[in-house]
């Protein structure tokens, strides 16, 4: 029973992770398309909510869960899908760390850009643009790892 329970956690976290991503990705990605400010405004501060509420939590119990998955599970630590999961899990987690100062940066420039009522700097759009490309290989990683963690493959 301890297993399933910690394995309802592991999976728990990886949506609230990988789906709040994705869904603040979405979001952001078309206010930004919108061109509207303050639509821009209310979505980055909210995106910066939701990564704190939920990802960043989630980001936490992944790696403990899982480990504590793989020891009561006895997977030896040098099986392919584990070390290509935690490898592709550190590569999300290298691209999500600048995305989150990114979105802090980008929210304080759209919410001044609407107290001002004027336009968003030029280098708003600069990192909203590497925030953007940031966000294609942290997804895709994760994806990945979905994948590797439901087929267990021994090697590739």
């Amino acid at each position: 029973m301890e297993y399933l329970v910690i394995k309802t956690i592991h999976i728990i976290s990886s949506v609230l992770m990988v789906g709040t991503g994705f869904g603040t990705a979405f979001y952001l990605f078309f206010a930004n398309r919108s061109g509207s400010v303050e639509a821009i405004a209310v979505v980055s501060r909210l995106v910066v909510r939701a990564d704190w509420c939920f990802t960043t939590p989630a980001v936490i119990v992944q790696p403990l869960s899982g480990a504590y998955l793989l020891y009561l599970s006895g997977w030896p630590l040098n099986s392919f899908w584990i070390v290509a999961s935690l490898g592709l899990y550190a590569l999300a987690g290298v691209c999500w760390l600048p995305v989150v100062w990114l979105q802090i940066r980008m929210g304080k420039m759209a919410l001044a850009a609407h107290q001002g009522k004027t336009q968003l700097p030029p280098l708003y759009w600069v990192y909203a643009r590497r925030w953007e490309i940031l966000g294609y290989p942290a997804f895709t990683a994760m994806v990945a790892v979905y994948f590797l963690m439901v087929t267990k493959p021994m090697s590739f």
